[in-house]
């Protein structure tokens, strides 16, 4: 399987006839707002893996929207720690955090060669009054993310480092499903570390606990290719409330 799961030849160049578009600002739009918003989209050259797509404190200047490939946003904190917030693959949006108060909370960064639609923001604000549909599609595109925010803090306060992991891996599952590519294969673009530091883990932790569902028969695991085995075992695990702090599998930050 090639490290690149999302192949950018496979794309569409236009919103009208993106294969994403489905998972983007364009859902739930008519035809013809789909070509006000692809008239005011700008597309780049690919970024390389590790180049930035924009730094936290940067002046807010654009929406973005993950064509291939797959970021990661990070927010540096006053002593030099990093926290991850998120992973983006094609489809969604980055940027959404700076809508606020004109720069961005966090950084963006490439994690392997990636491209993306950029909406500027001074367009994003012209068609957001000529289109009233866009900033429905808005709110609820950040309401979602919002609520994915929650669940997230519940199952890093809540949850047992096996049932994090694997909440992780199920979510990652159903995304690669909803863009078209195989849900049982897997190829992380991510590092074990950047997982780890996702959720509140030691990168031992992480190590520790896939070996573990690999021993299970739940996972199989070759390097960044993780192949679900027991789709119902996992989910089971994904969806488990934490009843027993001081259960084997309760690894914490730290551990």
């Amino acid at each position: 399987m090639p490290e690149n799961v999302f192949d950018l030849s496979a794309l569409k160049v236009s919103c009208q006839r993106c294969s994403l578009r489905h998972l983007c600002l364009p859902n739930e739009l008519t035809n013809g707002d789909v070509e006000k918003l692809d008239d005011l989209m700008e597309r780049h050259s690919p970024l390389q893996r590790g180049e930035f797509l924009f730094r936290q404190g940067d002046r807010y200047r654009s929406l973005y929207v993950v064509r291939s490939g797959s970021f990661k946003t990070h927010h540096l904190h006053k002593d030099g720690t990093e926290s991850i917030l998120g992973f983006h693959l094609p489809g969604e949006i980055i940027g959404l955090t700076g809508l606020g108060n004109g720069e961005y909370h966090t950084s963006a960064i490439a994690l392997e060669r990636a491209t993306i639609c950029e909406l500027p923001l001074h367009r994003l604000h012209y068609l957001a009054q000529l289109l009233p549909s866009l900033n429905e599609q808005l709110y609820k595109i950040m309401s979602n993310r919002i609520t994915e925010d929650q669940e997230m803090l519940m199952i890093l306060r809540e949850h047992t480092a096996q049932e994090r992991l694997a909440s992780f891996v199920m979510s990652l599952a159903q995304r690669f499903k909803h863009r078209g590519f195989s849900s049982d294969n897997i190829v992380l673009s991510m590092t074990r570390q950047d997982i780890a530091n996702f959720l509140g883990l030691t990168l031992e932790t992480v190590s520790r606990t896939l070996a573990k569902l690999e021993k299970k028969g739940i996972l199989g695991i070759e390097r960044r290719n993780i192949h679900i085995l027991d789709n119902d075992r996992l989910h089971k695990l994904s969806r488990a409330s934490h009843d027993d702090p001081s259960g084997t599998d309760g690894d914490r930050k730290g551990a």
